[in-house]
């Protein structure tokens, strides 16, 4: 290799790897903890709505100190940015309909987000019992088709087990499957009961 060409390749430390640059070895610069606090949370708030307990936690595993967390956390509740009323009705709604979701299960992923129980059941029972209901029969009545060629009791456990999964009460289900399977002539007296809600 000629000089000119080592030249236009950068200087070459002793051992052949380009010396770094001194500037780049140093320490970066002490981030502020509280800004650090608010850049964690408004890059989750804008992927997706948290609540308070979420982004909290999420403070807890970067190392944000506890009273930071707590200071951002009831600024950004100040200003509305974080709403867990608001994430609760949210999310009863879209999960109810979009999912099929009754309020067993609404209020269950609720807790687990950690919103509060008072602000879960007020949320949950903003849900009309009738709309629960119906939100039964369609998931039955997409189900059903697919039960057909089997005897009642297997198709009974199926599509109670459907409706189980989402979080409906056993007597609802029951009654549900049952009007469902007599609407296409079943007869299913011999069936055993199911506990009443």
């Amino acid at each position: 290799m000629t000089a000119d060409r080592s030249r236009s390749r950068g200087r070459r430390s002793p051992r052949g790897r380009a010396a770094e640059d001194p500037a780049s070895t140093r320490d970066p610069a002490p981030v502020n903890p509280e800004s650090a606090a608010r850049e964690i949370c408004l890059r989750l708030l804008t992927m997706a709505p948290r609540t308070r307990a979420q982004l909290a936690d999420a403070l807890k595993r970067r190392g944000v100190p506890d009273e930071v967390a707590d200071d951002v956390l009831s600024r950004f509740a100040e200003v509305g940015l974080i709403d867990d009323r608001a994430f609760a009705e949210a999310w009863v709604q879209s999960r109810h309909a979009g999912r099929g979701l009754a309020r067993r299960a609404l209020a269950a992923e609720l807790r687990r987000r950690g919103v509060a129980d008072e602000t879960v059941d007020e949320a949950v029972s903003a849900l009309d019992p009738r709309q629960e209901e119906n939100a039964a029969r369609e998931l039955v009545a997409r189900r059903l088709a697919a039960t057909r060629g089997h005897d009642p009791a297997k198709r009974t456990r199926r599509l109670l087990g459907v409706l189980a999964r989402k979080g409906y009460s056993p007597g609802l289900s029951y009654r549900v499957v049952k009007e469902a399977l007599e609407a296409e002539g079943l007869d299913l007296e011999d069936l055993p009961p199911v506990m009443d809600e």
